[in-house]
């Protein structure tokens, strides 16, 4: 096993109506993120939801979130989706285009509402045995919402046009039949499609009632490119334990991010039939129609066998950031847009993953679902610590404003 270098290589369907929103510059979009968000009411204080007098308003939602840290860290993100046409649904597309993306392709639905929900802190349950104590009370109010009229139909073909990137989840999957439908036929695999990034983002209470959610989630990312999942995700939703196991059952996509919470983070990953290096098969634009390892990276045995079966996986892994834990909430949204933005810079595998730490951490060191993320010159350099460096490197509340100015543990270079 070797480390890896660090060098950096209009009217819508039931009468909704396009949005006005912020435009991208001439060129294109790098990333479109299709899902529902909502106005999020965070507590004043700690407690129940019971006893908390008081609530502050925010915005919640893995799409959105990703696409703010996207335009955030320079990059053209596209927020598609559907709201109500109502304060909240203004206040939603005003506060997402304020951080730099396009929203002009959200609807606005005038039968039907925004979505909102109250949560406490701490992070959502996955329904998986043994879960911590203090996990987030999380109330919903979207059954019926605007988002879950969306349709096959609801995208269209000009809010995709010109994407390196569609990025999904498995939360829409949950909202409604129509929304199913949606992300099947985004995911089936045809000529000339973006990247497709799907985040498993399995919520137990969403799929309350439907057994035949995992199974649903698995189908969908078999679908996708690139995968993100969590390992305590993986086994709650299909019992599977372990990157290797996970790998197994997810063999179709070029790239499979396992999440291992506090530990680090494993990608297993496939060089392009031409052996053009590691990335080359999750590079984005256009696609064609068809126990953990040590820090660094290694050749990794095939996840099927005979012919016709995927390449042998490189197998990358990258430990995590101590970081003084605000809130947890948003974590693994900023963790997916700092691995897209290091995809979308073709930069080496484990860059992206470090690059992910350092946008998870900014959002672990705020109390809401978003963070500024630091200044690309500073992630970059701290992205290229040495080993002992980056274990030695600890981020409070306030990092992203740079070494000088929070509480950073870590050599000057």
């Amino acid at each position: 096993m070797t480390r890896p270098s660090n060098a950096s290589g209009t009217a819508g369907q039931d009468g909704a109506t396009a949005g006005h929103g912020a435009g991208l510059p001439a060129g294109g979009t790098d990333v479109v993120c299709l899902g529902e968000s909502m106005v999020t009411f965070l507590p004043s204080r700690p407690g129940r939801l019971a006893d908390v007098p008081s609530f502050d308003r925010a915005i919640g939602g893995a799409e959105s979130n990703v696409a703010c840290v996207l335009a955030a860290a320079g990059h053209r993100a596209r927020w598609v989706s559907r709201v109500g046409a109502d304060g909240f649904g203004d206040h939603l597309v005003a506060a997402i285009a304020a951080h730099g993306v396009d929203t002009g392709r959200v609807a606005r639905d005038p039968h039907r509402p925004t979505g909102v929900y109250f949560r406490t802190a701490g992070e959502r349950a996955t329904g998986a045995d043994g879960e911590e104590p203090g996990t987030a009370e999380v109330v919903y109010y979207r059954a019926g919402s605007a988002a879950s009229a969306m349709t096959p139909g609801s995208p269209g073909p000009a809010a995709l046009a010109g994407a390196r990137v569609l990025h999904l989840t498995g939360i829409t999957a949950a909202l409604s039949d129509s929304c199913l439908d949606m992300l099947r036929a985004l995911t089936r695999r045809t000529p000339d499609r973006p990247l497709v990034s799907f985040d498993v983002n399995y919520r137990v209470g969403l799929w309350h009632g439907r057994p035949q959610g995992p199974e649903t989630l698995l189908d969908l990312a078999r679908g996708a490119d690139l995968v993100f999942v969590g390992e305590d995700e993986a086994a709650a939703a299909w019992d599977l334990h372990g990157p290797a196991a996970i790998r197994a059952a997810l063999p179709e996509p070029a790239v499979l991010v396992v999440k291992q919470g506090s530990e680090g983070v494993t990608v297993l990953h496939r060089e392009d039939a031409d052996g053009a290096g590691p990335g080359a098969a999750d590079a984005p634009g256009p696609r064609p129609a068809a126990p953990g390892p040590e820090a660094g990276t290694s050749a990794g045995p095939p996840a099927g066998g005979g012919a016709g079966t995927p390449a042998p996986d490189t197998v990358t892994y990258a430990p995590a950031l101590t970081v003084d834990v605000v809130a947890s909430v948003g974590a693994g949204d900023a963790f997916a847009a700092g691995f897209l933005s290091g995809t979308l810079r073709g930069l080496p595998v484990f860059d992206r993953i470090r690059h992910g730490h350092l946008m998870a951490a900014a959002a672990l060191t705020v109390p809401g679902d978003l963070a500024v993320p630091p200044p690309r010159a500073l992630a970059d350099r701290l992205a290229a610590l040495p080993e002992g460096d980056w274990g030695r490197l600890r981020l409070g509340p306030g990092w992203t404003a740079g070494l000088h100015d929070a509480r950073v543990e870590a050599p000057q270079t």
